[in-house]
């Protein structure tokens, strides 16, 4: 008995960690919070920049893509799977953003900058160290800190050791963004109240200029 319960606890703390409960969610309305807009608009389709990204990422996440690490000819998965890099790279995609293109340019343009590993096209983009390169050249870095709560805008990008997310436009009862993500095949969503629990994790914060 007093060795199961210890177990047993640690277990559901790894089941909440991974799937932790969503209460009820706030808009930046309710924290008096400014809804920041691009002043970019780069496919063209009269959505600035960060309100497009954060909806097409919504979209691609409605697709309910299965969690797995394959390696696909063409960059971008097609038949149902992704991972978290592949949220990113839709939300981005959709918006007039080829980061597979973009990213395969950079490694070419700096290459020192990067691992000394061969250039792959198909598959440099979808690597989060390569993510994290290529966002601090290219992108708006942002605060780390959460409780600079009008700094955290949907369709920032964050990144964490091996994982990377987009802020969701919700918040918890804090003003704490949720996190649309994609980080294992035992995730029961994709969007989650977990920025606050990894706070000390978070490598960056990225906004697309």
């Amino acid at each position: 008995m007093f060795v199961v319960l210890p177990v047993l606890l640690i277990v559901i703390f790894l089941i909440y960690r991974i799937n932790p409960m969503l209460g009820k969610t706030y808009s930046n309305e309710y924290f008096g919070i400014e809804t920041y807009k691009s002043s970019v608009d780069k496919d063209g389709d009269g959505v600035d920049d960060q309100t497009d990204i954060l909806n097409n990422v919504r979209a691609y996440i409605a697709t309910k893509p299965i969690y797995q690490s394959k390696y696909y000819a063409g960059g971008y998965p097609d038949d149902g799977y992704g991972v978290c890099t592949d949220v990113v790279a839709q939300g981005l995609l959709g918006s007039g953003y080829d980061l597979r293109e973009l990213v395969y340019q950079d490694r070419l343009d700096h290459p020192d900058d990067y691992e000394n590993e061969a250039v792959d096209k198909d598959i440099d983009f979808r690597r989060v160290r390569n993510l994290l390169i290529y966002f601090r050249r290219t992108a708006i870095e942002l605060t780390t800190d959460l409780n600079e709560k009008d700094e955290w805008q949907g369709g920032d990008i964050v990144i964490f050791p091996g994982h990377i997310g987009v802020v969701s436009d919700r918040r918890n009862r804090k003003g704490i963004p949720l996190l649309i993500h994609h980080g294992s095949n035992v995730q029961l969503s994709y969007e989650q109240d977990i920025l606050e629990s990894r706070a000390n994790e978070i490598i960056a914060h990225f906004r697309i200029s």
